[in-house]
């Protein structure tokens, strides 16, 4: 059984005990959150989609950690006009373990 969910303007594929980074959550470290922003739930044969989000199926994780991501470098140049830019960037992350499907 696997879901399929929307957090921080992404959708992320997910089953029971599976481990994901998502964008940063506003809750502390090793509480229980539900995400109830799912779009669709898989069952063997029984799907079930929603439009565009599923009534009454919720996905409860468990915050494992918050982090930052890697460093993105950014370096823009325009040939022979003596422009150079660099810029640096580190995403917040949350990972996050999930419990259990309810659908």
């Amino acid at each position: 059984m696997y879901a399929v969910i929307k957090t921080g303007g992404k959708q992320y594929k997910v089953a029971a005990g599976d481990k994901i980074k998502v964008e940063q959550i506003a809750a502390d470290v090793g509480q229980e959150i539900v995400l109830d922003q799912v779009l669709a739930v898989f069952d063997g044969a029984d799907t079930r989609l929603g439009n565009p989000l599923l009534a009454g199926a919720a996905v409860k994780a468990k915050v494992l950690a918050h982090g930052r991501g890697e460093k993105i470098r950014i370096f823009k140049m325009r040939r022979r006009k003596h422009y150079q830019k660099h810029q640096g960037h580190r995403q917040n992350f949350t990972e996050l373990q999930i419990e259990g499907i309810a659908a």
